[in-house]
């Protein structure tokens, strides 16, 4: 796996961490989620919307007026492709970890071999 092989929409900071909360329950609430990420209404509204465009997110809305709430859950195709931006991530590390757990880049610089 290489880095072509990430997730653009799930890769963003913010909608990798919903993803994750997500992928750890059924449904999660906008008020938890928000707090969760300590983000504003209008940012996590910006991001699941994006999930949602992309059919990663299920964005449910229920009640009307002040009793309106919104909770949101992984697709099942947010589920695979989660599951793959994850395993890309891990190959990722893994392929560049180096003598004694260091990582490929740390290892290079330290042996002399590379640019001061």
């Amino acid at each position: 796996m290489s880095l072509h092989d990430l997730d653009p929409v799930i890769h963003a900071p913010k909608r990798l961490a919903a993803m994750a909360v997500l992928a750890a329950t059924d449904s999660v609430d906008f008020s938890f989620l928000r707090d969760h990420l300590g983000v504003s209404d209008s940012d996590l509204s910006k991001q699941m919307s994006a999930l949602a465009d992309a059919g990663y997110v299920k964005i449910v809305k229920t009640g009307a007026g002040r009793n309106r709430s919104t909770s949101y859950r992984m697709t099942r195709e947010g589920r695979g492709a989660f599951d793959h931006h994850v395993a890309t991530l891990q190959a990722i590390v893994a392929a560049d970890a180096g003598p004694a757990g260091t990582s490929g880049a740390v290892a290079a610089s330290s042996s002399g071999s590379g640019p001061e």
